[in-house]
């Protein structure tokens, strides 16, 4: 027995001291709580009067749960995972369909809502050489970036972005990536979007997912960023993503002649900084984004794709536009003797998912400014406790939409 005990000691305990070395275990997670005071019928924005004095709702969530898993090989080679876990759901949710006259609808979400968000291989040749093949983030846009919730002072992620860009937004493909002094940058090539998962009152947002067991990718996307640090506490920041859009659905059968030539060219175009002092913190961004074809696309999804599809029925904007900031201050750190943090921010931003070509339709209550202040505790620099109170503000024939939120989050490796 004593031999056998040996012989596996010897066995398992390089495998542990590697492991022990190599291995990093992490994640980030959030609870919320929120108190709407204003309606949640389908119909507030078609009748705003008739909805202005309903009851406030409430809601309690779960937004991300996340868990990391980092291996180092050595010699250039790692790997990482990134496991999700949203709004505490396992794959099917059912959901009441404000597009399509409020019917309860059960619906599957990009394959369910417990998702692999990275699962990539690297080799790292220089610290400006790395290249990563897999499923990881596409950093375009200050919140794809730095999803993660001690990165933005409010209790849910920032709207203007989350509404209108994929959130998080990631995906398969090829990723160079490198740091050079002050400056770094990323180049991916990606599966192209899915025009037929625009829609109205998110722009492109689901244009990344799939309902299916695999990615379409008759089409590829370009994503890039570049940041640069040259200034002490500052990062400023630039990203963007280009490819067509247009038949990148499954199956891909559009048999009608008159489309086979509309390509749905779509871009986006971002700017972000961020400026961390001593004891203040101040974020902002703007992005906008095109596609081409919109009117077309709109008109293709309405009358030739099935009731039955799993794609978005409304139109889709040429256009739609982001842009926001915000500000926190430390008002503990005026004394060095304490270690918890306390911020009072403030955040504006501003954002429009359906800018629409000059013949389609306008629907104004997607028109959107909001604004919110509160306050983020840190006990320790991995846990937040956050509270605020926002509000959107739409054009004056729609009510305001006042609510109060508070929640916890924390965000750190554990090895």
């Amino acid at each position: 027995m004593r031999t056998i005990l040996t012989t596996l000691f010897v066995a398992i305990a390089p495998f542990s001291i590697i492991a022990a070395h190599s291995l990093s275990i992490g994640g980030y997670g959030e609870v919320a709580m929120s108190r709407n005071f204003y309606s949640d019928n389908v119909y507030r924005y078609s009748n705003p009067a008739k909805y202005k004095d309903d009851p406030s709702h409430g809601r309690f969530d779960i937004p991300h749960a996340v868990i990391y898993l980092n291996y180092d090989f050595g010699q250039g080679w790692s790997m990482q995972t990134e496991i999700e876990f949203e709004h505490t759901g396992t794959g099917s949710a059912v959901e009441k369909e404000f597009t399509e006259a409020g019917e309860w609808e059960q619906e599957i979400e990009k394959g369910g809502e417990v998702a692999l968000e990275q699962f990539w291989l690297q080799k790292s040749f220089k610290p400006w050489l790395n290249l990563r093949i897999g499923h990881f983030v596409v950093p375009v846009g200050a919140l794809n970036n730095a999803h993660e919730p001690l990165n933005f002072f409010t209790v849910y992620r920032p709207e203007g972005e989350s509404t209108i860009l994929p959130s998080t937004w990631h995906d398969t493909g090829i990723s160079l990536w490198g740091d050079a002094g002050s400056w770094s940058y990323e180049l991916q090539v990606i599966a192209g979007l899915d025009a037929f998962m625009f829609n109205r009152d998110n722009f492109i947002k689901y244009g990344s997912a799939s309902p299916y067991e695999f990615k379409v990718a008759n089409n590829y996307g370009f994503a890039a960023r570049i940041d640069n640090r040259s200034i002490k506490n500052l990062r400023l920041s630039v990203s963007g993503y280009y490819g067509n859009s247009m038949h990148n659905s499954f199956p891909n059968d559009l048999k009608d002649t008159r489309y086979q030539d509309i390509k749905g060219s779509t871009w986006i175009a971002s700017f972000d900084f961020c400026y961390k002092g001593k004891n203040l913190i101040v974020r902002g961004n703007t992005g906008y984004g095109h596609v081409d074809d919109a009117v077309t696309i709109s008109t293709i999804k309405r009358n030739m794709t099935s009731n039955n599809a799993p794609y978005k029925k409304t139109p889709v904007g040429q256009s739609a536009i982001t842009y926001g900031a915000e500000a926190g201050y430390d008002i503990l750190g005026l004394n060095e003797r304490i270690q918890d943090k306390l911020y009072l921010f403030g955040r504006y931003e501003y954002y429009d998912p359906y800018i629409p070509a000059s013949d389609q339709q306008d629907y104004t209550f997607t028109d959107v400014h909001r604004i919110a202040a509160g306050i983020n505790w840190l006990p320790i620099p991995q846990i937040a406790v956050k509270a605020e109170f926002s509000e959107r503000f739409r054009t004056e024939r729609y009510n305001n939409e006042p609510s109060v939120s508070i929640g916890i989050a924390y965000m750190g490796f554990f090895k």
